[in-house]
């Protein structure tokens, strides 16, 4: 018989393509995930992936096999939302995906009283700048800056972000127009509505510093490092920030409330979901 739980671990392989990411995925080491996937082939009989460096490449047989697993799983969590939808309790753990710092600055203070009202809720923050998914309950709430498209989900807007240009004013004081440098994000974010934005406003300037997080932007903005594009919510509290660029305009990016539709009534999903709307997210 099948091990279903190797079964599991191939299927997260499949997905990240590489055994840190299927690792990272379910909370394993690298090396678990290799030992199951070996495990399943020597059980099947049939070898499923091809190990090139880091890179996974599946075999047509492992295509078909990771095809099957993929659809097993969302069925295994459908099964799932449909023994939650049957709680009443309000007691149990809830998993909210958020960007990070997004995360950091807007949720603590509601949610630490919500778990002051109801303690026996436990939640924990996925707190990734990729989208965790609802479908395969890497998440049970989502808070997302682009309104999904397709999937069963309930969708409801909590506000808009908005975002300007900030520098200190020592750095634009000491540096002439046509030379001040920006602070950006890497190429992975290259497509992101601010990210564009800023490439615009550089008309030909460099950019001298790229970073993954807001958090080094920030930072490096308040080091005199350049002009960074940040979201207003992370001004909060930061005095050695001014604007750098005036903007007629401003970029602003719409936040979504999602969740998935089977378990929108559940007592615990419903609190929660009450909670982040409390929040007063435009900025």
């Amino acid at each position: 018989m099948i091990d279903w739980e190797s079964l599991r671990y191939f299927a997260a392989l499949a997905r990240a393509e590489t055994l840190l990411g299927a690792a990272r995925a379910l909370g394993v080491e690298h090396a678990t995930v290799a030992r199951r996937v070996a495990g399943l082939e020597d059980q099947m009989g049939v070898k499923l992936v091809d190990r090139r460096g880091r890179r996974i490449v599946l075999t047509p047989e492992g295509e078909r096999v990771a095809g099957m697993a993929e659809r097993m799983g969302l069925e295994a969590q459908a099964v799932e939302r449909l023994g939650l939808a049957a709680g009443a309790t309000l007691a149990g753990e809830v998993r909210i995906s958020a960007p990070p710092t997004l995360a950091a600055a807007k949720l603590p203070t509601a949610l630490v009283a919500l778990r002051v009202r109801h303690p026996d809720i436990g939640i924990t923050i996925v707190g990734e700048t990729r989208y965790a998914s609802l479908d395969r309950r890497e998440a049970d709430i989502a808070v997302r800056m682009t309104k999904p498209e397709q999937g069963n989900f309930v969708i409801s807007k909590l506000g808009d972000i908005g975002f300007g240009f900030y520098a200190t004013a020592d750095y634009l004081a000491a540096t002439p127009e046509a030379q001040r440098t920006f602070i950006a994000y890497d190429e992975t974010m290259a497509s992101a509505p601010q990210s564009i934005q800023l490439a615009e406003a550089t008309e030909g300037r460099k950019v001298a510093l790229r970073a993954t997080t807001l958090e080094f932007q920030l930072a490096a903005a308040r080091a005199g490092g350049g002009i960074a594009m940040l979201p207003n919510f992370m001004l909060a509290g930061v005095d050695d920030l001014v604007e750098a660029i005036p903007q007629p305009q401003p970029l602003m990016r719409e936040l979504w409330l999602v969740v998935h539709a089977d378990i929108r009534n559940v007592p615990i999903i419903r609190v929660v979901m009450e909670a982040l709307k409390s929040i007063s997210w435009s900025g």
